[in-house]
């Protein structure tokens, strides 16, 4: 394995377009209402970009330290594992990535204020770096909240409400309790993907004392947790029509109902682990899926 394509391997492509999804949804809803800053949303979308990497790169890193990535592992095999990148190379790109998260965030933000010092921007600023930290501690460090059962709610905070919430108000600067259906919506999404990565490697965690929620769970209640969050998805954009309707277009977001319907019985008829991995890029595709159509639904 070549380094340049070992280092795509790590930035995990499948993974992007769950991370993108916040920022086009939130966009959306934001273009929806007006006014609209393209600069904003670009910006918003090229941080939440390195975000996802460096989260990725961490991972990766952590999983290595820890000594679950080994021959248990049902997943693609890491970069730090194949040994194609060094445990130092991977700490570099670590700290690559947080650098252009921060100068990333700081423009995003700068330009969202006015390039002026506010209260606003510094709320944003650490909100931002509990991001990079949150991506960071995923699975580095002695207590790493992703090892104890935290990082469903990480996600659902992070993919969900800050970034749907939060791209929305960088751009239009107001907000308002109901975009909460949405964001949550795209939150239950989002957790559903990492519930499925966590899902397929429950008894390799298990066995090296990482207690994801899928091990505290177990297999069964894992999957009715699974059916739960995809569920809860379409629950809550559907109440947020019903309170905000105007156009029979916003019910196009229901043509993820299919690919939902048979994510959730390739669940509970998968025969092993091993056969929910191709699931996770498909309900991240579905996901980007979902923002753009009940985005698009909101214009019409």
């Amino acid at each position: 394995m070549n380094k340049l394509k070992a280092w795509i391997i790590a930035f995990r492509l499948r993974t992007l377009p769950l991370s993108l999804s916040s920022i086009i949804l939130g966009g959306a809803l934001a273009y929806a209402d007006k006014p609209f800053r393209w600069q904003i949303f670009l910006l918003a979308l090229v941080t939440t970009l390195f975000l996802q990497i460096l989260s990725n790169l961490a991972n990766d890193y952590g999983d290595y330290s820890h000594g679950l990535d080994n021959q248990e592992r049902m997943g693609p095999q890491r970069s730090v594992q194949s040994g194609a990148i060094s445990p130092q190379e991977m700490k570099t790109g670590i700290l690559v990535f947080i650098l252009l998260s921060l100068a990333s965030g700081l423009w995003l933000i700068l330009s969202s204020t006015g390039m002026t010092i506010s209260v606003e921007g510094i709320f944003f600023l650490v909100l931002g770096l509990l991001a990079i930290g949150a991506a960071i501690k995923y699975t580095i460090g002695k207590h790493p909240y992703g090892y104890y059962g935290l990082g469903d709610l990480f996600v659902f905070l992070f993919f969900g409400l800050t970034g749907v919430l939060g791209s929305y108000y960088l751009i239009t600067h107001h907000l308002q309790a109901d975009l909460l259906l949405p964001a949550s919506a795209l939150g239950c999404l989002s957790t559903g993907v990492l519930n499925l990565n966590n899902m397929r490697d429950l008894e390799s965690d298990r066995k090296n004392g990482k207690r994801t929620l899928a091990v505290l769970l177990g297999p069964r209640f894992s999957r009715y947790y699974h059916l739960a969050l995809l569920t809860l998805a379409i629950l809550f954009s559907l109440v947020y029509i019903i309170l905000n309707y105007h156009s029979p277009w916003q019910f196009i977001f229901l043509i993820i109902i299919p690919p939902l319907t048979e994510n959730i019985r390739a669940v509970f008829r998968a025969p092993s682990p091993s056969i929910l991995d191709p699931l996770l890029k498909k309900l991240a595709l579905t996901s980007l899926l979902y923002a753009l159509a009940f985005g698009i639904g909101m214009l019409f």
